[in-house]
């Protein structure tokens, strides 16, 4: 019989949209409640997609009154601690937007709780689920270009939201670096050990709190991983996925973030005359391939947890593992608030490898 699933979406603003569109496609779910704390937020979403359901201020009377046994939290990011723990202790799976939460105390009490009680937190990593970045993960993981060292990411745009990120003290690491991050976790199957971050805010910036960032990370292999952010960069922007260079020891592996995937890694052995290498060796260009999927984005990672609750596994973006993502973005946090180095295994009760 073909599990039934009857969802809750708290957060009712533009983002939601996204969701809905995803469980409306879905023949075994059903939209039980809308929560806003404003009423009339819920209201226009119910009328904008021709939804019956009732609506609420309040996710635990949502969730009773309703029966429901998943809930989407689409809520502003200081939002999802109470959303996720109500929504966990009421015995509602939790499919939610990033980040985690915001402080790693409220990060552990979220996984102990979904542990405890035999629910599923995921978090929304939209950017893992697009066949460019598995094309770019798969060329490092075919051993192309040998041991990896480092890998950095560029991340450079303008954008002028408004709202609520305009005057958050750190909008760029605490709203967006999560997802380079996760990226990066992805990229190079490795979970951070320390991080050393300078933050500030540039000349021209809109942003009250800071929009630029630059962190060097140990990850657990001994690799580094080097982040150049700005929230706030006029001209010349990259893309929303990053422009990455992953370097190891047989060559290098370029992703600009768009459609350009491919390695360069040194030619069969060439040798002067004299039998010496040559200065620069050379090097032999080996193009990505785009894997299919059939959903991507966040449709592909909502499919990746609805996929993993129904075959009772955990899935991809599970908090147990997001956790560490989150990791890297509130050590980075107190690494520039210290301006020391800040080791990440001491605010994390489980060891730095993968589960």
């Amino acid at each position: 019989m073909t599990q039934q699933h009857r969802v809750v979406i708290a957060g009712c603003g533009g983002m939601s949209n996204t969701w809905v569109d995803y469980a409306l496609a879905r023949p075994n779910t059903e939209i039980v409640g809308l929560v806003d704390l404003y009423e009339p937020v819920a209201a226009a979403l119910a009328a904008k997609h021709g939804l019956t359901c009732p609506t609420f201020t309040d996710i635990r009377e949502a969730i009773r009154a309703t029966d429901a046994s998943i809930v989407f939290d689409v809520t502003i990011p200081a939002s999802h601690y109470g959303i996720s723990m109500a929504a966990l202790q009421e015995g509602c799976h939790v499919f939610g937007e990033k980040p985690l939460a915001e402080s790693f105390a409220e990060c552990e009490d979220i996984v102990q709780t979904s542990r405890s009680t035999g629910r599923i937190q995921a978090v929304m990593q939209n950017r893992r689920f697009d066949p460019r970045i598995r094309a770019y993960r798969q060329l490092i993981e075919d051993g192309h270009i040998g041991k990896v060292g480092f890998a950095g990411a560029d991340f450079f745009l303008g954008p002028h939201f408004g709202g609520f990120r305009d005057v958050m003290d750190s909008p760029l690491l605490l709203d967006m670096s999560i997802h380079t991050f996760d990226q990066a976790r992805l990229i190079m199957g490795e979970n951070p050990v320390s991080v050393y971050c300078h933050e500030f805010n540039p000349p021209g910036s809109w942003y009250e709190g800071n929009a630029m960032a630059l962190c060097i990370f140990e990850m657990s292999d001994g690799s580094i991983f080097n982040y150049r952010g700005s929230w706030c960069a006029e001209g010349s922007p990259t893309s929303w996925e990053a422009s990455w260079r992953v370097t190891g020891e047989k060559g290098t592996a370029i992703w600009d973030g768009h459609d350009t995937i491919y390695a360069e890694v040194v030619a069969a052995e060439q040798r002067e005359a004299d039998g010496k290498l040559s200065f620069l060796q050379p090097h032999e260009r080996i193009e990505g391939t785009l894997p299919v999927m059939e959903k991507t984005g966040h449709h592909g990672c909502l499919e990746n947890m609805f996929s993993a609750l129904e075959a009772g596994h955990l899935p991809e973006t599970h908090c147990s593992d997001n956790q560490y993502s989150m990791a890297m973005v509130l050590a980075s946090l107190e690494s520039a608030r210290t301006g020391q180095k800040v080791l990440i295994g001491d605010h994390l009760k489980k060891p730095n490898n993968i589960d």
